[in-house]
């Protein structure tokens, strides 16, 4: 039996590459001597990378100040006073706010993806924000001569086209970050706006063949950032039903710090699709302490005894780093808790 593995995206940033993003937004360091910090950066994390055992893998995002931001990188018609997300120990992240249209990506993840692509023999997966959470950039009160319908149809092409150009460099697999959807449940427990995201990410999913969206993953977390969530007390069974709606073929699920496993993989295991693939969390990346292979074997046969037939695999909870300035998680013990999935993976396989 072969179970995949498949890791979510980011991983922490070394330290000279935080200390040059301060130093090039600061105005003490030049764009192509940051260019040059980050080549170093990414050399390094693809390296680590393959030394894990990965069939799969990322560039970890060191070229990304975010997984929510790039995509808005040199962009001019945006103000800093958007919406507020707060995170359970009390910091809080906000995102910019859409103050004329049109909109376009001012980055495509087919850049990443080239870049790595002459680094690596390796498959690669490329992580890609949701067109939810882009929908979160315009604003309550509307832009003036830009109305939501014509943002939103703007949204739908510019995703569409990020996610292409990400298969077009070459990516294997491309995974949409959909991290609002236990949020939106939070936000609004009637699930309406929790529709209106499934909804919209599934008019970008329509643009892709049956093929593609096989190759299209969809990952939900209740948030991760400097070891915190943004809605871990929503429980799954409000969110499931839901996400198993979208169009695509594969589910990157957090579950190593959930409370209740069994219960919730029977959600899943009832709810989802005959042709989507769920990858369970067995690596906690809000905890400091790395798995071992042994622990995530068990987390695996346990997930395999709810989770009938071969159509599960296993991932990590969430990206270790998904904003550039999160250095709760050291860099070396992210490669350990990486490498202790595969290896625990592939004892899970014995074992069945």
């Amino acid at each position: 039996m072969i179970i995949p593995t498949e890791g979510c995206g980011s991983v922490p940033r070394p330290q000279y590459l935080i200390d040059a993003m301060g130093a090039l937004q600061a105005g003490t360091l030049y764009a192509d001597e940051f260019e040059a910090v980050q080549n170093r950066a990414l050399t390094e994390t693809i390296a680590e990378m393959e030394a894990t055992g990965s069939a799969i893998i990322t560039d970890g995002e060191q070229s990304k100040h975010s997984f929510v931001s790039y995509p808005l990188a040199g962009l001019s018609n945006l103000a800093p006073d958007g919406v507020v997300i707060p995170f359970e120990d009390g910091h809080t992240r906000q995102l910019p706010c859409l103050t004329a249209g049109p909109f376009r990506y001012g980055t495509y993840t087919g850049a990443y993806v080239a870049k790595a692509k002459t680094l690596t023999q390796h498959r690669l997966k490329q992580a890609v924000i949701s067109p939810s959470a882009m929908a979160l950039l315009y604003p309550v009160a509307g832009i003036d001569g830009y109305a939501r319908e014509t943002f939103v149809e703007d949204l739908v092409g510019e995703c569409v086209k990020d996610i292409r150009s990400a298969f077009d460099a070459g990516a294997e697999i491309v995974q949409i970050d959909f991290t609002e959807g236990r949020l939106a449940c939070k936000l609004d427990p009637s699930k309406g706006l929790l529709r209106q995201f499934v909804d919209l990410n599934n008019m970008v999913l329509a643009q892709f063949s049956d093929d593609e969206r096989a190759r299209i993953g969809v990952h939900t977390c209740p948030g991760g950032d400097h070891n915190s969530t943004h809605s871990a007390d929503v429980d799954y069974s409000e969110l499931l039903p839901d996400l198993f709606k979208m169009n695509a073929g594969r589910f990157y699920l957090q579950m190593a710090s959930e409370a209740d496993k069994p219960r919730v993989l029977d959600i899943i295991q009832r709810e989802r699709q005959s042709h989507q693939i769920a990858f369970v969390g067995v690596i906690d990346p809000c905890n400091t302490t790395a798995e071992t292979a042994e622990q995530v074997r068990d987390a695996t046969l346990e997930i395999a005894e709810h989770l009938k037939g071969e159509r599960f695999g296993t991932t990590d909870d969430c990206g270790f780093s998904p904003f550039g300035d999160d250095i709760a998680m050291a860099r070396a013990t992210a490669f350990a808790k990486i490498k202790a999935r595969v290896a625990g993976t592939k004892l899970a396989e014995q074992a069945l």
